[in-house]
């Protein structure tokens, strides 16, 4: 497999697995790691990219245009080979197209592009979905990174994420993966939620709506992670139980409906692109303290 691409400032360093066009480190220039490292006995993931859907379908299948295919949770791109287009200082960009493997499960024609950016203490994960195809080609397409719980020194420290707009969305849960229809109340209070460990011993907490275009993460007293999301009105949380990292994950698209349809065109949130037409998607994390 080709070696890691490395991107680098005065601020941050980031590397870039080919496999999945996935981060693998987001470090500071003082040594501070603040991406989850991978490690196998809880979760081997750091910041996948899911396409051509997120979460799961019903029994790992979807319906495209009336015929079945076998489609893994969260799609095939995480798990696949992309090809490093563009490599400077502070920028690479990944790219996959369709190939016979993407074309016996999910039957288009696409460039997916993948690019990670460095801009002071500023990264900017985009992807871009190109049909390429005569149809109108449904998707989804989401961002998993995880993030060091607790942030670097600040260990014991009370840690909170907060929504730029101050809002209280609506949460829904999952049940054998897929999205119940139930709406719960927020355990966001005025925009502002204190992580606790018993709140993803049922999975993914999940705000489908109204949680906005950006929040921070953050240990009081200590370091944050600042966001903001381009083309991304979903949003997940989620911890492997017991696990040392939170994942921020925004979406557009989400798991298919409990008791729903398995079509693709169908799922909630999901996107359909007209031929010829590009879709980009995108957020950006800033380091502060």
């Amino acid at each position: 497999m080709p070696a890691v691409t490395r991107i680098a400032n005065q601020h941050l360093t980031v590397d870039v697995s080919p496999l999945g066009a996935e981060m693998q480190a987001l470090t500071t220039a003082d040594g501070r790691s603040f991406l989850w490292n991978g490690d196998a006995a809880f979760w081997i993931g750091r910041s996948p990219v899911l396409f051509p859907m997120v979460g799961k379908a019903p029994e790992n299948r979807i319906t495209v245009e009336g015929k079945s295919y076998e489609m893994a949770q969260h799609g095939f791109a995480r798990r696949t080979e992309f090809s490093l287009v563009v490599s400077t200082g502070t920028l690479c960009r990944h790219e996959l197209a369709a190939s016979d493997a993407t074309r016996a499960v999910y039957p288009f024609e696409f460039l997916l592009a993948v690019e990670h950016a460095l801009e002071g203490r500023r990264l900017t994960v985009s992807a871009e979905v190109e049909n390429h195809d005569t149809r109108p080609m449904p998707f989804g397409l989401g961002f998993h990174p995880a993030f060091v719980w607790p942030l670097p020194g600040a260990a014991g420290r009370p840690h909170t994420v907060t929504l730029d707009n101050g809002a209280e969305p609506a949460l829904v849960r999952l049940e054998s993966g897929l999205v119940k229809r139930e709406k719960l109340q927020s355990p966001f209070k005025s925009g502002r939620l204190t992580l606790d460990r018993a709140m993803f011993e049922a999975d993914a907490m999940i705000f489908p709506e109204g949680a906005g275009e950006g929040l921070t993460y953050a240990a009081d007293g200590g370091p944050a992670l600042k966001f903001s999301f381009e083309n991304l009105p979903n949003l997940a949380l989620w911890q492997k139980p017991g696990a040392p990292f939170i994942c921020i994950e925004p979406w557009h698209g989400t798991a298919a409906e409990l008791g729903g349809s398995d079509d693709l065109a169908n799922r909630p949130y999901g996107v359909t692109l007209p031929p010829g037409e590009t879709a980009r998607f995108a957020f950006t994390v800033e380091v502060d303290g």
